[in-house]
């Protein structure tokens, strides 16, 4: 079984959780490993995305939108993530892009850290509106997101993956 990991990454997230696939899946004949690419020719397809603005980033939906018949599973990271209610949206988002004569396979999410900046901008912003809870809310997700993925991500990617090549 031909299979192909094609993923884009900004924080080294999306990154992190494609290699802990490709290591999972060592025994398997892995013949791509890393930007999207249409040329090529694969059994299984691993598609990973960071989360921008709600969605999976352009260079892999151009992608996607180019398959047909090809059996296709979906991963990512989000930073503002963390319950399986959103993972849900963004697979239902991500699965807009795919043609419906391909078969997905399923989907993994996790968060995954963001930025210093954004923190930055929530602390700014905290300031400047100390009577918004959210804004707390969103300074408390950021924190904890800065452990992710952690090792239960990258033992549930690797049990996903396990499933998906089954």
């Amino acid at each position: 079984m031909k299979i192909a990991i094609m993923y884009k990454s900004v924080t080294g997230n999306t990154k992190k959780i494609a290699e802990q696939i490709k290591n999972t899946l060592m025994n398997e004949e892995i013949i791509y490993f890393g930007d999207p690419n249409i040329k090529i020719d694969a059994d299984i397809y691993f598609f990973g995305s960071w989360t921008f603005k709600g969605d999976i980033v352009k260079e892999i939906a151009d992608v996607l939108k180019n398959l047909k018949n090809k059996k296709i599973a979906i991963f990512g990271t989000a930073g503002f993530g963390g319950s399986q209610e959103y993972f849900d949206k963004l697979y239902k988002r991500a699965k807009t892009n795919i043609d419906s004569s391909n078969h997905l396979l399923g989907y993994f999410y996790c968060q995954g850290k963001m930025p210093m900046t954004v923190r930055d901008k929530y602390i700014d912003l905290i300031k400047q509106n100390p009577e918004d809870k959210n804004l707390q809310v969103s300074l408390d997700n950021f924190d904890k997101a800065l452990m992710h993925p952690d090792k239960e991500d990258l033992d549930n990617v690797s049990a996903w993956a396990k499933a998906i090549i089954k």
